[in-house]
């Protein structure tokens, strides 16, 4: 923690003194208290001894088996499901597997319904009892700027290109799916974001996963954050380029990556890499982090690399207007060769988007596997993007998109701080509307999504293999449509779930000023 606090000491001496970050950059990521660490451990070793006897007992059939098995007249023929690589699922996932899939019925806005289901097999299955679960504060949804709703400007907007254009569009946008509301969405995406032009695209993951191998080839290189996310892992491997991992926004390691990329070349030919591409996200969704943009750009233009930044979770939600890590920052756009993002959290919305010079979005839509095809975007969601997009810009004639975004800074602030006071460990930057609080052990995961749907908020919940075996966690999701009122409610509960499941694990805990107002002021992958 020491050394975490000397680092946070240096990030901020570095911004008050004119170096590349023209605003503080604070983040934190307390070490996990080493009896923490060992009874987790332990926590997963009497999981998986618990796991075999059960295993052992199925074999014997004293208890049922639920899982996929061949069939009797099978068994003779290679296996067809991996049984040790089930285990997990088997033992672990299945106890608690309740915590997720809860279907909602209910726009995703600050609160939901739920319905209620029952399990009696250990949630290999479940029945609804067909009650519903009212107004649950909603934690977990991506909604930052409040566009997930059902009344309102982009509802209305979506309803009359429901009527005109109707829900599908049948077609991919080389034949005849081509819409002027698509040719009206790209021409708005391309200004919002401050580039020559963009594409869009029917789905965010398939942005990265599909144009990642359009961009980059065989004798390629991609330098990739550790903690990217799966579709950025996914593209990078379908390019067939060779990837290299730089540690979690480590400068230092992306930087001697880059060295020894020009140093040395190709493996055996020691031949120039045709290009070197660096992928990192604007916020890591698990982590809570914000990328460090800036010396980014600066090792990218040193070292003559091209950068594919996923902006995701940040468009919308960082920046004084808006526009994302490159906002947040107050850099230049051109500097940033390709700029991804979604539709999916801030505008309320599906799909994804590329951006940069108009060179490149003309090489993606020949070239892409995502633009030649897939089906083009619904109108109407199409209407929603456009809607919600003007309303960021101020071009509805309105202060609502400016309030969203100063309203969203203000919760994400205000609920860090709070949870950091009550003794909780906060993973994240102080910015990041994604917020971790620790859990560590295998049995608090499912306890604390049950205690807190209990007390009726709805949390996401996530384990291994989605993070570090000791590393499990709730993530909360801020939004503009929370109320003061919904996070203190919201607060009060996580306070209350906290000292019941002994959570309150961090040794740096805030004093709360009562009197003071808040200021809202590495593995390699290769084919040779």
């Amino acid at each position: 923690m020491e050394r975490c606090l000397i680092e946070r000491w240096k990030i901020h001496h570095v911004t008050q003194n004119g170096g590349l970050y023209k605003r503080p950059f604070n983040e934190a990521f307390e070490e996990t208290p080493m009896l923490v660490a060992v009874l987790t451990y332990v926590g997963y070793g009497v999981l998986t001894l618990f796991g075999y006897l059960r295993d052992f007992l199925r074999h014997l059939r004293i208890e049922k088996c639920h899982r996929a098995t061949e069939r009797e007249e099978q068994k003779d023929f290679v296996s067809l499901y991996q049984d040790f690589e089930n285990f997990y699922t088997r033992n672990l996932y299945m106890r608690i597997r309740d915590n997720w899939n809860r279907p909602i019925c209910s726009v995703p806005g600050a609160r939901v319904d739920i319905m209620e289901r029952q399990s009696h097999d250990y949630n290999w299955s479940f029945k609804y009892t067909g009650n519903i679960i009212k107004g649950v504060i909603n934690m977990g949804s991506y909604n930052y700027l409040g566009f997930a709703r059902n009344t309102g400007a982009c509802q209305e907007a979506a309803a009359r290109v429901l009527e005109q254009y109707g829900v599908g569009v049948c077609s991919t946008r080389q034949e005849i799916g081509n819409l002027d509301k698509h040719e009206e969405l790209e021409k708005l995406v391309a200004s919002f974001l401050g580039v020559e032009a963009a594409m869009t695209y029917g789905m965010g993951f398939a942005t990265n996963s599909m144009n990642i191998p359009a961009l980059v080839g065989k004798g390629c290189l991609i330098l990739s954050d550790e903690l990217n996310h799966a579709s950025l892992v996914l593209g990078a491997r379908l390019s067939g380029a060779t990837i290299r991992i730089f540690k979690h926004n480590n400068m230092q390691s992306l930087e001697k990556l880059l060295k020894d990329a020009i140093v040395y070349g190709q493996p055996r030919t020691r031949r120039p890499w045709k290009k070197i591409l660096i992928l990192v996200e604007g916020i890591y969704s698990m982590e809570g982090s914000i990328v460090r943009l800036p010396e980014v750009i600066a090792l990218k233009k040193k070292y003559k690399a091209y950068l594919y930044l996923d902006e995701a979770h940040s468009i919308g939600a960082l920046g004084p207007t808006g526009r994302g890590v490159v906002d947040y920052f107050g850099l230049d756009p051109e500097d940033v060769d390709v700029m991804m993002g979604t539709f999916t959290k801030s505008f309320g919305a599906s799909g994804g988007y590329i951006g940069g010079k108009k060179e490149l979005i003309d090489y993606l839509r020949t070239h892409s596997h995502s633009a030649v095809y897939a089906t083009s975007l619904s109108p109407p969601v199409v209407e929603q993007i456009v809607t919600s997009m003007k309303c960021i810009m101020g071009q509805d004639g309105t202060t609502l998109g400016k309030e969203c975004i100063q309203q969203l800074a203000e919760n994400t602030r205000y609920f860090r701080r709070r949870l950091k006071e009550m003794g909780f460990i906060i993973y994240g930057n102080e910015d990041s509307p994604v917020v971790p609080l620790m859990l560590y052990m295998p049995a608090k995961i499912g306890a604390f999504g049950r205690e807190m749907l209990k007390r009726n908020i709805g949390v996401v919940v996530v384990g291994f293999p989605a993070t570090p075996i000791i590393e499990s966690r709730a993530r909360f999701c801020l939004s503009a449509a929370h109320t003061r009122e919904i996070l203190d409610t919201a607060l009060k509960e996580i306070d209350e779930v906290g000292d019941l499941l002994q959570l309150k694990y961090s040794r740096h805990r805030l004093v709360p000023l009562l009197d003071r107002p808040f200021d809202e002021t590495t593995y390699e992958e290769t084919e040779d």
